[in-house]
Protein backbone atom coordinates (compact mmCIF):
# COMPACT_ATOMS: atom_id res chain seq x y z
CA UNK A 1 0.00 0.00 0.00
CA UNK A 2 1.09 3.63 -0.27
CA UNK A 3 2.68 5.71 1.82
CA UNK A 4 2.59 9.48 2.60
CA UNK A 5 5.82 10.90 2.09
CA UNK A 6 7.96 11.88 4.86
CA UNK A 7 10.09 13.93 2.55
CA UNK A 8 10.28 15.92 -0.72
CA UNK A 9 8.07 13.53 -3.66
CA UNK A 10 7.21 14.09 -7.14
CA UNK A 11 3.83 14.18 -9.30
CA UNK A 12 3.12 10.53 -10.22
CA UNK A 13 5.52 8.78 -7.70
CA UNK A 14 3.65 6.50 -5.30
CA UNK A 15 6.13 5.76 -1.79
CA UNK A 16 5.80 2.80 0.23
CA UNK A 17 7.73 0.93 2.75
CA UNK A 18 8.01 -2.94 2.90
CA UNK A 19 9.43 -5.79 4.75
CA UNK A 20 12.46 -7.86 3.51
CA UNK A 21 15.42 -9.57 4.50
CA UNK A 22 15.09 -8.71 8.25
CA UNK A 23 14.22 -4.72 7.65
CA UNK A 24 11.91 -2.15 6.11
CA UNK A 25 12.74 -0.83 2.96
CA UNK A 26 11.35 2.68 1.27
CA UNK A 27 10.92 3.08 -2.50
CA UNK A 28 9.06 4.83 -4.84
CA UNK A 29 6.92 3.81 -8.27
CA UNK A 30 6.20 5.33 -10.76
CA UNK A 31 5.10 4.40 -14.73
CA UNK A 32 2.27 1.39 -15.59
CA UNK A 33 3.88 -0.36 -18.16
CA UNK A 34 6.95 -1.40 -19.72
CA UNK A 35 9.42 -3.65 -18.61
CA UNK A 36 10.80 -2.80 -15.05
CA UNK A 37 14.03 -0.76 -13.54
CA UNK A 38 15.28 -0.42 -10.37
CA UNK A 39 17.16 2.40 -9.57
CA UNK A 40 19.53 2.38 -6.63
CA UNK A 41 21.84 5.58 -5.28
CA UNK A 42 25.20 5.68 -4.21
CA UNK A 43 26.50 8.75 -1.34
CA UNK A 44 25.75 10.77 -0.23
CA UNK A 45 22.22 10.14 -1.48
CA UNK A 46 18.95 8.19 -1.21
CA UNK A 47 16.80 7.41 -4.05
CA UNK A 48 16.25 11.30 -4.53
CA UNK A 49 19.53 11.10 -6.61
CA UNK A 50 17.26 9.87 -9.81
CA UNK A 51 14.55 12.62 -8.89
CA UNK A 52 15.11 14.32 -12.36
CA UNK A 53 15.92 10.89 -14.18
CA UNK A 54 12.90 9.08 -12.95
CA UNK A 55 10.45 11.39 -14.68
CA UNK A 56 12.05 10.82 -18.33
CA UNK A 57 12.26 7.16 -18.11
CA UNK A 58 8.30 6.24 -16.94
CA UNK A 59 6.71 6.90 -20.40
CA UNK A 60 8.31 3.87 -21.45
CA UNK A 61 8.65 1.91 -18.42
CA UNK A 62 7.93 1.17 -14.96
CA UNK A 63 10.60 2.89 -12.37
CA UNK A 64 11.16 1.79 -9.11
CA UNK A 65 13.92 3.62 -6.59
CA UNK A 66 15.06 2.31 -3.52
CA UNK A 67 16.52 3.73 -0.26
CA UNK A 68 19.20 1.34 0.66
CA UNK A 69 19.04 -0.02 3.96
CA UNK A 70 20.77 2.70 6.43
CA UNK A 71 19.86 5.56 3.63
CA UNK A 72 16.96 8.25 3.49
CA UNK A 73 13.34 6.53 4.41
CA UNK A 74 15.04 2.97 5.17
CA UNK A 75 15.11 0.80 8.08
CA UNK A 76 18.88 2.43 9.84
CA UNK A 77 21.18 -0.60 9.33
CA UNK A 78 22.85 -2.98 12.31
CA UNK A 79 26.39 -2.96 13.15
CA UNK A 80 28.24 -5.00 10.54
CA UNK A 81 26.10 -4.21 7.55
CA UNK A 82 27.95 -4.62 4.21
CA UNK A 83 27.55 -5.13 0.62
CA UNK A 84 26.37 -8.63 1.35
CA UNK A 85 23.61 -8.15 3.26
CA UNK A 86 22.77 -5.03 0.87
CA UNK A 87 22.55 -7.24 -1.88
CA UNK A 88 20.48 -9.38 -0.35
CA UNK A 89 18.32 -6.41 0.53
CA UNK A 90 17.97 -5.77 -3.28
CA UNK A 91 17.07 -9.40 -3.84
CA UNK A 92 14.61 -9.83 -1.80
CA UNK A 93 13.05 -6.91 -2.60
CA UNK A 94 12.59 -7.69 -6.43
CA UNK A 95 11.50 -11.16 -5.34
CA UNK A 96 8.82 -9.18 -2.73
CA UNK A 97 7.74 -7.01 -5.61
CA UNK A 98 7.22 -9.71 -8.13
CA UNK A 99 8.19 -7.36 -10.59
CA UNK A 100 11.83 -8.89 -12.27
CA UNK A 101 14.17 -9.60 -13.87
CA UNK A 102 15.03 -5.81 -13.68
CA UNK A 103 17.14 -3.65 -15.76
CA UNK A 104 19.83 -2.82 -12.61
CA UNK A 105 20.50 0.69 -12.54
CA UNK A 106 23.34 1.49 -9.76
CA UNK A 107 25.80 3.94 -8.77
CA UNK A 108 28.92 5.31 -6.94
CA UNK A 109 28.99 3.13 -3.43
CA UNK A 110 26.28 0.76 -4.33
CA UNK A 111 28.69 -0.77 -6.61
CA UNK A 112 29.45 -3.46 -4.04
CA UNK A 113 25.57 -4.47 -3.49
CA UNK A 114 24.30 -4.45 -6.70
CA UNK A 115 27.70 -6.69 -8.55
CA UNK A 116 26.93 -9.04 -5.59
CA UNK A 117 23.17 -9.17 -6.55
CA UNK A 118 23.93 -9.43 -10.34
CA UNK A 119 26.23 -11.79 -10.17
CA UNK A 120 24.63 -13.99 -7.48
CA UNK A 121 20.51 -13.70 -8.56
CA UNK A 122 21.23 -13.48 -12.25
CA UNK A 123 17.75 -14.55 -12.95
CA UNK A 124 16.35 -11.58 -11.23
CA UNK A 125 18.27 -9.26 -14.01
CA UNK A 126 17.34 -8.34 -17.59
CA UNK A 127 20.83 -5.55 -17.71
CA UNK A 128 22.91 -4.04 -15.59
CA UNK A 129 23.90 -0.27 -15.84
CA UNK A 130 26.82 0.69 -13.52
CA UNK A 131 27.43 5.01 -13.66
CA UNK A 132 30.22 6.35 -11.99
CA UNK A 133 30.89 3.25 -9.94
CA UNK A 134 34.07 0.80 -8.84
CA UNK A 135 34.00 -2.21 -7.38
CA UNK A 136 36.90 -3.27 -4.53
CA UNK A 137 39.33 -5.42 -5.67
CA UNK A 138 39.42 -3.72 -8.79
CA UNK A 139 40.67 -0.62 -8.11
CA UNK A 140 38.04 1.18 -5.84
CA UNK A 141 40.49 0.89 -2.72
CA UNK A 142 42.94 3.16 -4.26
CA UNK A 143 40.31 6.28 -3.44
CA UNK A 144 40.42 5.71 0.26
CA UNK A 145 44.25 6.34 0.12
CA UNK A 146 44.72 10.22 1.21
CA UNK A 147 48.86 9.91 0.14
CA UNK A 148 48.07 9.01 -3.23
CA UNK A 149 45.26 11.87 -3.67
CA UNK A 150 42.64 9.74 -2.14
CA UNK A 151 39.66 11.23 -0.45
CA UNK A 152 39.63 11.06 3.56
CA UNK A 153 35.97 10.78 3.82
CA UNK A 154 35.70 7.36 3.06
CA UNK A 155 37.88 6.46 6.01
CA UNK A 156 35.98 8.46 8.21
CA UNK A 157 32.54 6.81 6.72
CA UNK A 158 34.49 3.56 7.72
CA UNK A 159 35.79 4.40 11.33
CA UNK A 160 33.19 2.78 13.76
CA UNK A 161 31.34 5.86 15.29
CA UNK A 162 33.42 8.72 13.59
CA UNK A 163 30.72 10.06 11.77
CA UNK A 164 28.21 10.70 14.59
CA UNK A 165 30.85 11.98 16.49
CA UNK A 166 32.26 14.89 13.48
CA UNK A 167 29.12 15.07 11.91
CA UNK A 168 26.38 15.63 14.45
CA UNK A 169 24.28 18.46 13.96
CA UNK A 170 26.97 19.26 10.85
CA UNK A 171 25.07 16.92 8.69
CA UNK A 172 23.82 19.78 6.03
CA UNK A 173 27.00 21.74 6.01
CA UNK A 174 29.46 18.18 5.03
CA UNK A 175 27.17 17.71 2.20
CA UNK A 176 26.40 21.03 0.62
CA UNK A 177 29.77 22.64 1.36
CA UNK A 178 31.83 19.57 0.79
CA UNK A 179 30.66 16.63 -0.42
CA UNK A 180 28.74 18.18 -3.26
CA UNK A 181 30.76 20.85 -4.21
CA UNK A 182 33.85 18.70 -4.54
CA UNK A 183 32.89 16.29 -7.78
CA UNK A 184 29.90 17.89 -8.86
CA UNK A 185 30.71 20.03 -12.56
CA UNK A 186 27.66 20.94 -13.14
CA UNK A 187 26.62 24.64 -10.92
CA UNK A 188 23.54 25.06 -9.42
CA UNK A 189 22.48 21.25 -10.66
CA UNK A 190 22.44 19.99 -6.44
CA UNK A 191 20.18 23.01 -5.00
CA UNK A 192 19.66 24.14 -1.59
CA UNK A 193 16.38 21.73 -1.59
CA UNK A 194 18.48 18.90 -2.84
CA UNK A 195 21.10 19.03 0.39
CA UNK A 196 18.37 19.65 2.72
CA UNK A 197 16.50 16.26 1.79
CA UNK A 198 19.67 14.01 1.43
CA UNK A 199 20.72 15.77 4.80
CA UNK A 200 17.50 14.78 6.42
CA UNK A 201 18.43 10.90 6.19
CA UNK A 202 21.74 11.76 7.77
CA UNK A 203 20.23 13.35 11.00
CA UNK A 204 18.23 10.53 12.36
CA UNK A 205 19.55 7.95 15.07
CA UNK A 206 22.21 6.28 13.41
CA UNK A 207 21.53 7.89 10.13
CA UNK A 208 25.28 7.30 8.93
CA UNK A 209 24.89 3.41 9.40
CA UNK A 210 24.43 2.52 5.75
CA UNK A 211 27.04 4.60 4.53
CA UNK A 212 29.21 3.26 7.46
CA UNK A 213 28.32 -0.54 6.25
CA UNK A 214 29.32 0.11 2.51
CA UNK A 215 32.34 1.77 3.21
CA UNK A 216 33.62 -0.47 5.53
CA UNK A 217 33.09 -3.44 3.31
CA UNK A 218 34.79 -2.06 0.66
CA UNK A 219 38.17 -1.67 2.29
CA UNK A 220 37.92 -5.06 3.02
CA UNK A 221 35.87 -7.31 0.69
CA UNK A 222 38.56 -6.43 -2.69
CA UNK A 223 39.55 -10.15 -2.75
CA UNK A 224 36.07 -11.75 -2.65
CA UNK A 225 34.71 -9.67 -5.19
CA UNK A 226 37.32 -10.98 -7.66
CA UNK A 227 36.80 -14.06 -6.70
CA UNK A 228 32.97 -13.45 -7.83
CA UNK A 229 34.24 -12.24 -10.91
CA UNK A 230 36.48 -15.34 -11.64
CA UNK A 231 33.47 -17.90 -10.24
CA UNK A 232 30.04 -16.39 -11.77
CA UNK A 233 30.05 -15.03 -14.88
CA UNK A 234 27.86 -11.76 -15.02
CA UNK A 235 25.35 -12.85 -17.73
CA UNK A 236 23.23 -9.70 -17.89
CA UNK A 237 24.55 -7.21 -20.62
CA UNK A 238 26.19 -4.41 -18.94
CA UNK A 239 25.85 -0.58 -19.77
CA UNK A 240 28.83 1.59 -18.05
CA UNK A 241 28.33 5.43 -17.56
CA UNK A 242 31.21 7.15 -17.27
CA UNK A 243 31.43 11.42 -16.39
CA UNK A 244 33.96 12.72 -13.42
CA UNK A 245 35.30 9.53 -13.15
CA UNK A 246 36.52 9.24 -16.79
CA UNK A 247 36.93 5.62 -18.30
CA UNK A 248 36.72 4.07 -14.66
CA UNK A 249 33.69 2.69 -14.33
CA UNK A 250 33.63 1.20 -18.07
CA UNK A 251 37.75 -0.28 -16.96
CA UNK A 252 35.99 -1.46 -13.70
CA UNK A 253 33.48 -3.39 -15.46
CA UNK A 254 35.57 -4.52 -18.42
CA UNK A 255 37.72 -6.20 -15.57
CA UNK A 256 35.17 -7.73 -13.88
CA UNK A 257 32.94 -9.27 -16.16
CA UNK A 258 35.68 -10.61 -18.54
CA UNK A 259 33.84 -12.10 -21.98
CA UNK A 260 31.21 -10.32 -21.26
CA UNK A 261 30.67 -7.43 -23.91
CA UNK A 262 30.63 -3.89 -22.54
CA UNK A 263 28.64 -0.97 -23.73
CA UNK A 264 30.15 2.25 -22.37
CA UNK A 265 29.40 5.93 -22.56
CA UNK A 266 31.33 8.73 -21.55
CA UNK A 267 29.66 12.41 -20.27
CA UNK A 268 31.86 15.01 -21.45
CA UNK A 269 31.90 17.81 -19.09
CA UNK A 270 29.57 15.95 -16.29
CA UNK A 271 30.77 15.19 -12.73
CA UNK A 272 30.33 12.79 -10.11
CA UNK A 273 26.81 13.04 -9.84
CA UNK A 274 25.46 12.17 -13.72
CA UNK A 275 21.81 11.18 -12.65
CA UNK A 276 21.88 14.90 -11.19
CA UNK A 277 23.88 17.42 -13.45
CA UNK A 278 23.08 15.58 -16.72
CA UNK A 279 19.23 13.14 -16.48
CA UNK A 280 18.74 14.09 -19.64
CA UNK A 281 22.00 12.49 -21.27
CA UNK A 282 21.78 9.67 -18.64
CA UNK A 283 18.40 8.91 -19.83
CA UNK A 284 19.07 8.74 -23.40
CA UNK A 285 22.05 6.30 -22.30
CA UNK A 286 19.90 4.48 -20.28
CA UNK A 287 17.02 3.97 -22.47
CA UNK A 288 19.28 3.27 -25.51
CA UNK A 289 20.81 0.22 -24.39
CA UNK A 290 18.06 -1.13 -22.70
CA UNK A 291 16.21 -0.85 -26.57
CA UNK A 292 19.13 -2.59 -27.50
CA UNK A 293 18.94 -5.13 -24.55
CA UNK A 294 15.26 -5.95 -25.41
CA UNK A 295 15.66 -5.80 -29.44
CA UNK A 296 18.65 -8.35 -28.55
CA UNK A 297 21.33 -7.05 -29.73
CA UNK A 298 23.42 -7.61 -26.42
CA UNK A 299 22.85 -11.53 -26.84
Amino acid sequence: MPIEPIGRTLPGVTHHRIAVNGTELHYVSAGSSGSPILLVHGFPESWWAFHKLLPLLVEKHRVFAVDLRGFGDSDCAEAGHDSRVAAEDLHALVQALAVGPVHLTAQDISGGAAFRFAATHPGDLLSFTAIEMGLAGFGLENFADVAKGGAWHIGVMAAPGIPEMLLAGREKAFLGDFMFPAMCATPDAIGEEDIEEFARGYTRPDGWSGAAGLYSSMLKEGGEMVEIAQSRTLAAPVLAVGAGGGGFTAHTMTNAAPGQQIRSVLLEGVGHYAAMEAPEKVADALLDFIEGVEAGKFS
